[in-house]
């Protein structure tokens, strides 16, 4: 892969990062929400929001207090609005706290008052407030097993809103009747509000049959105390058409699809056709499968795209894990690609979480070489042990391809980027 392909990569990732963080998307929207006679009540949870709450205070043109919490080492400086840093993607007795500041944040306001929640990616595990009867820890055991089952983002949050004190629209219950404002960073395919950090100011359209029927589906032996819960009527969520929401207003201020338009402006200048695929789901290593798919059938055959060609994708993917290695599901997805283009052309590629953190390593994500197979053979590290492991990091990491960005502040899931060059 030459040079260019390699920095073409990077600054479309940059592109997608920069296209939502709070600092550019934040602020038109604020300019719409009109501040309120009585008091402004900031609260918010996910990876972006210490970000947002630092261009609230610096672009709201009335006084803010509250708090808000995000994942450790995503904070940002505010002097107005607290910000707690607490454990993703397992819940801690610090997002605990925090839960409990936020929902006490919100009670006793008046139809003067106005709330406004900043919500991204992320915020299901920091508000981590367990329904009563259910301790944290019971709640953890449950996370975990979910993280570990390949369940799917919006299947995760379904349980997770019915194992709630404060999700599936219990925020908006306890700041009534205060006018509530909810600004969003989608990080869910297909923008469904109700599924962003589990949707704390969104009525809840899934029951606890559909929480049992996940636990089911993955065989997750929940504890005695949680499947007590979501046995009981008592837990369910408040749903569409409750007049709690008459005041609420959910708006989305960046998504997915607006970051992937980002990249593919940057492509479409180095001279690739862009190719968005969209938000996608599935396991890592079969979404990279149908990649590789299109990226040889555009190099052989020139279909559906006469290269070259920018391959562009987001969504979440998920991870069944097997093995005992290290790596997110965007590493996972290299490999496997890794592996299904052996030999094949001068196709590179990039995956990463947009958030810069690529599951619970240190890296966003890594780069693919036409040549990484070939140099991982030179230097005898076995590609295919590593992926039957789930060791990605590993690989990418004894290559020297993985991207080390930090927290970004944002978070709007995965990106991924084949470059299938031009035809010699």
């Amino acid at each position: 892969m030459s040079d260019d392909h390699r920095k073409i990569l990077r600054e479309m990732f940059d592109a997608a990062v920069g296209a939502a963080h709070p600092s550019l998307c934040l602020p038109p929207y604020l300019a719409k929400v009109t501040p309120p006679k009585g008091r402004t009540i900031v609260v918010g949870a996910g990876k972006a929001a210490a970000a947002m709450a630092a261009a609230v205070e610096k672009h709201y043109p009335a006084p803010v207090e509250g708090l808000v919490v995000t994942r450790y080492e995503h904070g940002a400086p505010t002097s107005r609005i607290e910000v707690v840093e607490a454990s993703h993607p397992v819940p801690d007795a610090a997002g605990r706290e925090a839960a409990k500041r936020v929902l006490k944040a919100v009670e006793g306001l008046t139809s003067d008052d106005l709330v406004l929640a900043l919500i991204s990616g992320g915020g299901s595990a920091l508000l981590a407030l367990p329904a009563e009867g259910v301790s944290l820890e019971e709640k953890q055991i449950v996370n975990k097993a979910l993280l570990k089952s390949g369940a799917t983002i919006s299947e995760m949050n379904c349980v997770r809103k019915h194992l709630s004190a404060i999700k599936g629209g219990r925020l908006a219950r306890a700041a009534a009747p205060a006018r509530v404002v909810a600004l969003m960073i989608s990080d869910v395919p297909g923008d469904d509000l109700s599924v962003i950090a589990s949707g704390p100011t969104v009525p809840d359209a899934t029951t606890r049959q559909d929480a049992l029927a996940v636990i089911a589906k993955y065989k997750i032996e929940a504890p005695a105390a949680v499947l007590a819960h979501l046995n009981s009527p008592a837990c369910e969520t408040p749903k569409p058409g409750d007049p709690i929401f008459e005041r609420v207003q959910n708006i989305l201020i960046a998504t997915p699809q607006g970051s992937l338009d980002a990249a593919a402006a940057v492509a479409k200048k180095a001279g690739f056709t862009p190719c968005i695929l969209g938000d996608l789901e599935g396991e890592s290593r079969d979404v990279a499968l149908v990649h590789a798919g299109i990226a040889k059938q555009i190099a052989l055959h020139g279909q559906p795209f006469e290269p070259p060609v920018a391959i562009i994708s987001g969504g979440e993917t998920t991870v069944t894990v097997r093995g005992k290695g290290k790596g997110g599901r965007d590493a996972e997805f290299l490999l496997a690609l890794t592996l299904a283009l052996e030999g094949f052309g001068e196709i590179s590629a990039i995956a990463c979480d947009t958030d810069g953190i690529d599951g619970s390593e240190d890296n966003a994500g890594a780069i693919m070489t036409p040549d990484s197979f070939a140099r991982a053979q030179r230097a005898g590290v076995d590609l295919k042990a590593l992926f039957a492991n789930n060791n990605a990091y590993t690989g990418f990491e004894k290559l020297g391809d993985l991207i080390v960005t930090g927290p970004t502040r944002t978070n709007v899931n995965d990106f991924r980027v084949i470059l299938v060059p031009k035809r010699v």
